[in-house]
């Protein structure tokens, strides 16, 4: 337990065993009821603390207030995470505890024979003399971004705690939906009040990210003519088949497995069909913006080329950007990113400056108006049953949030 933040990692085993998976499939926001019913238990909570305004908007974002205690002209600083976690099992899960790990040895998650071999996961021996968690191998931890949330549940303690501690207005929110890219669509801006705010979501220790790829969703649907294959010569159209022709059209070396740094790709994670028809899903991605709508472009050009060989139009392209890199506004507004930069070097943190491949919800809040950079969180591993996070460096991330609200007060 940390001596100065008590409740910091039982708030944390609490919050991950609860199942709050979001779903893809729905068309609602939320799109999953538990995670309406932890939202509501979090702004219960919230109120339980004292916190002034607390309100669950109509996105199922619940958002808080702590009003400053100084009379000095200091911005209103906001903090956000999500409630949901991703697309693995998230039923049962069963937190394990790793005191004073060697940095070298394998541990086992429970009983279900698999491990976390630092010949696998180079990452843990950074954690030497650390006290892990990690999953019991039959799900995923939830430290995305769990971890997160009960940062900043841990700073309202403190704060509340220590009021002779000086700071300005605090805003805080908790999302859904961010894993499945729609959490934020229509965050309150207006309504959540602050003049920045940093997303707590982040990995490892030092993690520092303002600059994110741009995102799209790209579903493809064939339409195949299915005859006896007998008598298939030219007259069968397989969609399975032209599935496959399109796939392999597009550029070999620009899909995930092949990429790195500011590399895009395209990456196909569904593939469904009979000779009749057939759908597959991919994601776009690109730090560049001119490169990712040339992607998108490249998927609407493939399906016309492939249309002139057949007697009807069989492939369709729909495309749904997602998110945008919110370096494209966060490159005008660098104090932000410098006050965190300051915190975490007052704690003798490095900062680690990066582009993420991957996103939060600060792309979509950053383009609303808000300017978001993401905070690390600690979690390694995130979205599967390998996933584990540090107490200490849990209390480390809280530390960052607690300085850079006072060095604003300063």
């Amino acid at each position: 337990m940390s001596k100065k933040y008590p409740k910091l990692i039982d708030r944390f085993m609490r919050f991950v065993k609860v199942n709050t998976r979001s779903n893809e499939q729905s068309t609602t926001t939320p799109s999953d009821p538990k995670e309406v019913a932890f939202l509501k238990d979090l702004a219960a909570e919230l109120q339980d603390l004292g916190l002034a305004d607390v309100q669950t908007m109509q996105d199922g974002y619940v958002f808080a207030k702590l009003p400053a205690n100084t009379d000095q002209e200091v911005p209103t600083i906001g903090f956000i995470s999500h409630v949901d976690t991703a697309d693995f099992n998230s039923e049962g899960v069963n937190p394990q505890e790793v005191n004073q790990y060697d940095g070298k040895s394998v541990i086992p998650l429970g009983d279900s024979g698999f491990s976390l071999d630092p010949k696998d996961f180079p990452s843990l021996t950074k954690y030497e003399g650390h006290d892990l968690i990690t999953t019991d191998g039959t799900t995923l931890l939830g430290a995305d971004d769990k971890a997160g949330v009960a940062e900043i549940m841990a700073l309202i303690d403190y704060l509340l705690a220590h009021p002779e501690v000086k700071h300005g207005a605090l805003a805080f929110g908790f999302g859904p939906d961010e894993e499945i890219g729609r959490g934020a669509n229509n965050f309150d801006v207006a309504a959540f009040g602050a003049d920045f705010a940093y997303t707590v979501d982040g990995g490892p220790l030092g993690e520092l990210e303002w600059e994110t790829f741009n995102a799209a969703a790209a579903k493809v649907s064939i339409t195949g003519r299915n005859v006896h294959p007998g008598t298939a010569k030219d007259t069968m159209v397989n969609a399975l088949q032209v599935a496959i022709d399109f796939h392999n059209a597009l550029p070999e070396d620009e899909r995930p497995e092949k990429t790195e740094g500011r590399e895009g790709f395209y990456h196909l994670h569904s593939l469904n069909g009979t000779p009749e028809e057939a759908s597959m899903a991919y994601i776009i991605r690109d730090h560049d913006r001119k490169a990712f709508e040339a992607k998108k472009k490249t998927l609407l050009d493939l399906a016309a080329d492939l249309n002139k060989g057949f007697d009807q139009p069989r492939v369709q392209v729909n495309l749904e950007d997602q998110y945008y890199n919110m370096g494209e506004v966060l490159k005008d507004r660098q104090e932000v990113v410098q006050l965190a930069e300051k915190a975490m070097k007052a704690l003798q943190i490095e900062p680690k400056v990066e582009a993420v491949r991957g996103g939060t919800d600060g792309s979509k809040i950053t383009f609303l108006g808000l300017p978001t950079p993401n905070l690390f969180a600690g979690g390694e591993n995130m979205h599967g049953r390998f996933e584990y996070v540090s107490k200490q460096v849990m209390e480390q991330a809280t530390d960052v949030l607690l300085e850079i609200v006072q060095e604003a007060a300063r």
